[in-house]
């Protein structure tokens, strides 16, 4: 299936993502794709630099012509999320990411493609290669663990780079240049419980929640899709207060940064309520079945009797608490810009759910573009948190970019896309977390753009990058290359 890939125009792009995809890169993982891009650097005899937390830097002199250009940073990051379906098998530790052709869109099989941010890796890796394409001196920065953590550009020191405009290749809408983006904070809370013996005359069922969309916590975020966690809540809530459910495991969600598509829970009801309790959640479910057709239109809800009923339940006491505060938690929008229109400036991503062997797990992704409303809604989540006993810890807190409309770059770019497409471009910040604002901390001077091709559905399975707007998304980055300022 990946020849079929290899056959897409533009050749040069589409050939190196599939050699990077054919590379395991999961984040915190990426051993394999740092010996991968320094193995391409060295081939090519360009100079190639690891740094000290694992970014790549490959220096590519100017094409004849070019000398007197600025030099250009040209960035992306090698890691990427790694989501599958429940029924695909998939190692991806050890598996490359097995791609084919729909149409117009490129995507994986039952996984997540790695077009975030493959395609801009693959872009970089092309142009590094060319010999025909012509462009100023250029240090590619292939960054790590963007995706859990940005670890990459917060480690990358001052001075290893002399580039004064950066080329961020990392945003996914081709008619979108972007000047700012949210920070983001991990807000993890914790606690242990006593597990009790489940009362006698006992029925055990398991809850299923599965067929959501999933998606982007940042860029997803507002477009009311289902949190299977939430759903998950709201049914155990219900079941408790009006049956006396209790809980013997949750599993819900996966990565912070990925809007949870499933969530499993084994609990018990008393005998004498199993009917009416089968009832009651039947009415519970097409409710929340009715309030999500148009979002959620494969949302699957299943109750089903288990082959041995739970030995183990959680107190009451804290399962009462661990209901109450999910659902007094924020998720979703809490914030928008009052400067910039349809830009979610603040929100909550309620990830991570775990109800295990005495331990309970809550971890979510809080995002923002303004630091002090991040804080206010880490703060508000925390409050609901503590107020059952957990312990709660904010950590890997990263800034936003902050938009700056006078940037020459911006200009360069906007007169270029309206040329191309007889039309003008949007000016956005994103509510993602791009690593201009990490880079920027070392970099102030740096005149910085984000851009990239249309990409759907990332951080999902569902994933799939569009074929035309990678050739539109192509020929926007030749001309950018050829139309760099001149040095001072």
């Amino acid at each position: 299936m990946s020849q079929e890939v290899r056959n897409l125009e533009p050749k040069a792009l589409w050939n190196k993502f599939a050699d990077l995809n054919a590379v395991p890169r999961p984040s915190k993982k990426e051993e394999r794709v740092i010996a991968f891009m320094k193995d391409f650097g060295a081939k090519l005899g360009l100079e190639t630099i690891e740094d000290e937390v694992g970014n790549v830097i490959i220096k590519k002199p100017a094409t004849p012509g070019m000398e007197n250009r600025k030099t250009i940073v040209m960035q992306s990051h090698l890691d990427m999320v790694h989501q599958k379906n429940a029924d695909t098998d998939f190692d991806f530790d050890t598996q490359g990411i097995e791609m084919y052709v729909d149409g117009d869109w490129v995507r994986a099989k039952g996984t997540t493609l790695g077009a975030d941010n493959g395609l801009g890796v693959a872009t970089i890796m092309a142009i590094l290669e060319s010999t025909d394409i012509k462009h100023p001196a250029i240090e590619a920065l292939f960054t790590i663990d963007e995706e859990t953590g940005m670890t990459g550009a917060m480690g990358l020191k001052g001075g290893l780079l002399d580039g004064e405009i950066l080329l961020n290749l990392d945003t996914e809408e081709d008619d979108e240049i972007d000047i700012g983006c949210a920070g983001g904070i991990d807000v993890t809370a914790e606690r242990d419980y006593n597990e009790e013996e489940a009362p006698e005359n006992s029925v055990g069922y398991t809850i299923t929640v599965k067929g959501l969309n999933g998606g982007h916590s940042g860029m997803d975020i507002d477009k009311g899709l289902g949190n299977a966690n939430k759903i998950m809540n709201r049914l155990l809530f219900d079941s408790f207060e009006n049956f006396g459910l209790q809980v013997a495991e949750i599993n819900g969600g996966s990565l912070r940064n990925a809007i949870p598509r499933e969530s499993f829970a084994k609990v018990i009801i008393s005998e004498i309520f199993d009917e009416a309790f089968v009832f009651d959640m039947q009415e519970v479910i097409n409710d929340i079945k009715t309030e999500y057709k148009t979002t959620e239109p494969n949302l699957e809800i299943k109750i089903e009797k288990s082959g041995d009923t739970p030995a183990k339940v959680m107190e009451l006491g804290v399962q009462e608490g661990l209901i109450r505060a999910i659902y007094a938690a924020h998720n979703g929008v809490y914030r928008m810009s009052a400067d910039m229109a349809d830009l979610v400036e603040t929100s909550n991503n309620i990830a991570r759910v775990i109800v295990k062997d005495g331990k309970i797990h809550i971890g979510c992704l809080t995002r923002s573009s303004v630091e002090s409303s991040k804080f206010d809604l880490a703060n508000a989540l925390r409050s609901a948190f503590e107020l059952f006993g957990c312990e709660v810890n904010f950590s890997g807190s990263y800034p936003g970019w902050t938009p700056n409309v006078n940037s020459p770059i911006l200009e360069v770019l906007k007169e270029i896309y309206e040329k191309q497409n007889n039309e003008k471009p949007n000016v956005v910040a994103c509510h993602a977390g791009l690593e201009c604002g990490i880079l920027g901390t070392n970099y102030p001077d740096m005149d910085m753009i984000s851009f990239g091709p249309t990409i759907k559905g990332a951080h999902s399975p569902d994933e799939r990058a569009s074929i035309k707007s990678a050739q539109k998304y192509w020929k926007f980055v030749l001309e950018i290359l050829e139309n760099i300022p001149m040095k001072n």
